[in-house]
């Protein structure tokens, strides 16, 4: 009971459904990828990340700097079939598949230079009391 009570807690969020479903159709993301396409800071969503491997299903690695998540062989099979069918066709999964498409023809250095430029432009303004 505790495994299905985690695994559902899990699914029970917009964004993390948002990732499963990346996942099914890329196999393997790395974290600045589903950074990009959540919108979110990384610290959010390795949180994010973290719940979806604690409930088991997802697994990640470690190559150099970055982390890959994809999802777990324990990922219930009919589970996953069923998020597709429900919620492979919503406008905000349908919006993130253009988005994520996008995100992964820029190759990772030069997604992780925009993410770094951009966190350095957010971080002046604050300094500068504009945020």
């Amino acid at each position: 009971m505790e495994k299905t009570l985690n695994i559902t807690k899990a699914l029970a969020d917009g964004n993390r459904l948002r990732v499963i479903m990346a996942l099914t159709d890329y196999g393997e993301l790395c974290v600045c990828q589903l950074t990009e396409m959540l919108g979110h800071a990384t610290a959010t969503v390795s949180r994010h990340m973290s719940v979806l491997q604690n409930a088991g299903l997802v697994k990640s690695r470690k190559e150099g700097r970055w982390v890959y998540y994809r999802l777990s062989e324990a990922f219930p099979r009919r589970l996953l079939q069923w998020l597709k069918d429900a919620a492979g066709n919503a406008d905000e999964i349908v919006r993130d598949k253009e988005k994520i498409r996008t995100i992964v023809s820029k190759g990772l250095d030069a997604l992780c230079k925009t993410q770094r430029t951009r966190r350095q432009c957010q971080t002046a303004l604050i300094n500068r009391g504009q945020k």
